[in-house]
């Protein structure tokens, strides 16, 4: 499985950046997901194979998703970024990919991009 996340930096409030994902495998939904510190991991925005968008409240308007399939990615172009979008960006499906068995079975995470706004 491989999702790898790019594209993040350091922006000033109300900056913006596009982050890339390179993904394996034909996936119906695919999503960009958060984790600011000291929180757990959200789901920001998810897309289907269709191109249909889902965002979350914080994001709506700021944040737009997208995919290529035919190259097996998938973006997030944020706008008018906001302290409090600081943390590890990271995509997967949606829910997110498992490996392992039974007992063992956990989420797989790839490697994510850091994204810090400051004020």
């Amino acid at each position: 499985v491989q999702l790898q996340a790019s594209g993040g930096g350091l922006v000033q409030a109300g900056g913006s950046l596009r982050l890339s994902c390179a993904h394996s495998g034909n996936i119906d939904r695919m999503g960009w997901y958060r984790q600011a510190p000291g929180k757990q991991r959200e789901l920001v925005a998810d897309i289907a194979s269709n191109g249909s968008p889902n965002y979350r409240d914080s994001v709506k308007g700021r944040f737009t998703i997208s995919r290529e399939n035919a190259k097996s990615m998938v973006y997030l172009e944020m706008a008018n970024l906001k302290p409090e979008d600081t943390g590890v960006y990271y995509c997967n499906w949606v829910p997110p990919v498992k490996i392992g068995k039974g007992w063992n079975q956990r989420d797989y995470w790839g490697q994510g991009t850091q994204v810090t706004v400051s004020s």
